[in-house]
């Protein structure tokens, strides 16, 4: 069966490559914008629901693979801060100020639709990061280089972010650059695609 992802992003499309070597991408172009008393975990869900909708109604007998990303300080709680893609360096810098010296959580959610059959899994990932204490000096050094300005909360972790850190922490690793590969794996599975032998040919 014919597999889409769901996504424009090419950190995504690179991670999926990993498992799935034959596969097209769609880009569900949507309103990402949080809605009102909306969590950082409500709105990755959401958005990740939304995003595999727009590209299902539009590719008939395919497996549709799409996510959302959301990087939170206090998560779930009355003082959660969410932070976006900043887009540029002004915010860059102001996300990576608020985030000196805290604990920052990236909360991935995935969702999988088998367009023959309307299925659909959804499924979470959560990956914390904890920061060290930061200068202005030390985050301006790791931005101007890296330009992490389309990735949530500016930390691109397989550059130079790693320098930005005390210690990362979570169960899998893929899910911080915003697709959880062991749980897609086993979402897949359950309809009885599997990977190995398809990345075999078989």
């Amino acid at each position: 069966m014919r597999i889409v992802l769901g996504s424009s992003s090419p950190y995504r499309a690179e991670l999926l490559k990993r498992i799935i070597p034959n596969f097209s991408t769609d880009s569900p172009d949507i309103d990402e914008s949080p809605a009102a008393i909306e969590t950082g975990r409500q709105l990755a869900l959401r958005l990740a629901c939304e995003k595999a909708e727009k590209v299902a109604s539009r590719s008939p007998d395919t497996l549709v693979i799409a996510c959302d990303q959301v990087a939170c300080l206090a998560p779930d709680g009355p003082n959660e801060i969410q932070l976006g893609k900043p887009g540029s360096l002004a915010v860059a810098e102001q996300h990576l100020t608020q985030c000196s010296g805290k604990t920052i959580h990236y909360l991935t959610a995935c969702c999988l639709i088998d367009t023959q059959n309307g299925d659909k899994q959804l499924f979470e990932d959560e990956y914390r990061l904890h920061f060290r204490s930061l200068s202005s000096e030390q985050i301006n050094r790791y931005l101007r280089p890296e330009k992490p300005f389309d990735c949530a909360g500016a930390i691109k972790s397989e550059g130079l972010g790693v320098t930005l850190m005390d210690r990362y922490e979570g169960k899998e690793p893929s899910s911080l650059i915003g697709l959880t590969l062991i749980k897609l794996r086993q979402a897949l599975e359950k309809i009885g695609f599997n990977l190995l032998k398809n990345y075999a040919g078989e």
